[in-house]
């Protein structure tokens, strides 16, 4: 795949659905275990107001996602 990494498309698509729902983008990308872990910290955060920051972690970690070569 020629359009991978930072700036490409996937990885912008990645990043918009990891803002609405953190680790669908990680989850888009095939990373399963991050997407897990994002996911539910997210939930967990929400409990003391702090989800925003998961929110914003999965969606510059998408956007910035370079897959192994």
């Amino acid at each position: 795949m020629t359009d991978a990494g930072q700036g490409s498309t996937g990885n912008v698509i990645a990043a918009l659905c990891s803002f609405f729902i953190p680790g669908l983008g990680q989850l888009i990308q095939g990373r399963m275990a991050k997407a897990a872990v994002m996911f539910v910290l997210n939930i967990a955060l929400w409990f003391i107001m702090l989800g925003w920051i998961i929110m914003i972690w999965s969606t510059v970690d998408a956007a910035m996602f370079k897959p192994k070569e």
